[in-house]
């Protein structure tokens, strides 16, 4: 399952996290002995987040996946969550099957590109949290959002960007979606991205969204010097008052990520025009462009999923896995949703990278309407590079880890 974090990854990032990993680990497959609370105040800002971690341990149905975002259905990104509030919760690859005493079969699992969960309340409550997947006509679990849009080939599938609803405008739920192709070139990571789909469902549907529009866009494009693509919804930060920001402009801005230096870029709309891709806005380093090509980095070395969150002082915090796949969860302060961004900050070694090493993390990013005053939840992915071996032993390595970040 080797999901968004290293679509655009190659072997420079590769590389760098080999040379991170520990060299004496547990034995493949087997969960190791750290202690996630062990990191001290005094060493980490932030703090295992064990109720929500307990809340995505599961031994059966989905037990495990990536590509996690959290979107409140009455888009009140920055305002608390309450008793009503429901959140959709996006993932892509996900495993659904039936785990036994820490294992499961080679068949007792299915993998499918992408689904979502609800949860009802602010509180990681079990009983109000579902998820939901349909079925094929063998019975067994299918991919939700599959690609139909018209330059799709038999075989190409989704992995979901961040997603938002549009308040400002129709209360539309928008998706990002990126457009995969496997590729078997006998290269370590056998597929490619084609695109940036855009999935549009209208308020008040339910899964599987049978009336889902979705739209091909111009946001994934070659970098004019070749060093690699760029791909617009990494992130998105709706800076409107429906929304509780703050300090709201009214923009709706969407954050890429481009290279093999992992180069953070921003764009901007305004709600009513979301769809009106060419409205769309592009910073070129001194003011908003028109022309993509001309969009300048913000800065580099992030993931390829992350958040942007007003903080209580008026200033803007990136959150982000340290290029994309490295052990650290970073933070970034800004003085604007386009910079200039300060020096990232790691706020936490992800402990699982201890435990095997085929285990990595990636695609950190935060959750402000779920936070408490004060802090800031955050997630952040785990997996293997030898996934089909090492899930047997280890079911639940690859479902998404928690932490807390004091403000």
């Amino acid at each position: 399952m080797f999901i968004s974090a290293i679509k655009s990854f190659r072997a420079i990032a590769l590389f760098i996290l080999l040379l991170s990993l520990p060299l004496s680990c547990a034995s493949p497959g087997q969960a190791g002995s750290v202690d996630q609370d062990s990191q001290s105040v005094s060493k980490s800002l932030s703090s295992y987040a064990a109720d929500w971690n307990r809340l995505f341990f599961r031994s059966s149905g989905w037990f495990g996946g990536d590509g996690i975002f959290g979107i409140p259905l009455d888009g009140k990104e920055f305002v608390p969550a309450g008793p009503q509030t429901r959140t959709l919760f996006i993932f892509s690859d996900s495993v659904i099957g039936n785990t036994k005493d820490g294992k499961v079969g080679s068949g007792d699992f299915k993998m499918i590109h992408n689904l979502v969960a609800y949860l009802d309340g602010s509180e990681p409550a079990p009983g109000k949290f579902e998820f939901y997947w349909p079925e094929g006509e063998d019975g067994k679990p299918a991919t939700l959002f599959v690609p139909q849009t018209p330059h799709t080939q038999p075989g190409d599938y989704y992995w979901l960007g961040d997603g938002f609803v549009n308040v400002d405008a129709d209360s539309t739920l928008y998706i990002f979606a990126y457009q995969v192709r496997d590729v078997p070139t006998g290269a370590f990571f056998e597929f490619e991205q084609v695109g940036v789909s855009l999935i549009a469902i209208s308020p008040g549907s339910e899964p599987p969204f049978n009336e889902q529009r979705q739209m091909e866009t111009p946001f994934f494009s070659p970098l004019e010097d070749g060093s690699g693509n760029i791909t617009f919804g990494s992130g998105i930060f709706v800076n409107t008052a429906s929304a509780g920001a703050p300090n709201p402009d009214g923009y709706i801005y969407i954050y890429g990520v481009a290279g093999i230096y992992q180069e953070l870029h921003v764009a901007r709309v305004r709600p009513e025009s979301f769809e009106n891709f060419s409205t769309w806005q592009f910073w070129d380093g001194q003011d908003w462009n028109s022309e993509m090509k001309a969009s300048k980095s913000v800065t580099n070395s992030v993931s390829n999923e992350l958040s942007l969150s007003p903080l209580p002082d008026g200033r803007y915090l990136l959150v982000h896995q340290r290029y994309g796949m490295l052990p650290e969860v970073a933070v970034q302060v800004a003085k604007s949703p386009v910079g200039p961004f300060f020096p990232a900050k790691d706020i936490w070694h992800c402990p699982e990278v201890d435990e095997d090493i085929d285990y990595f993390v990636y695609n950190a990013k935060a959750y402000p309407h779920l936070s408490k005053p004060g802090e800031l939840l955050v997630s952040y992915n785990v997996n293997s590079f030898d996934f089909f071996k090492d899930i047997l032993t280890d079911p639940q390595l690859c479902r998404p880890r928690f932490i807390r970040l004091r403000l």
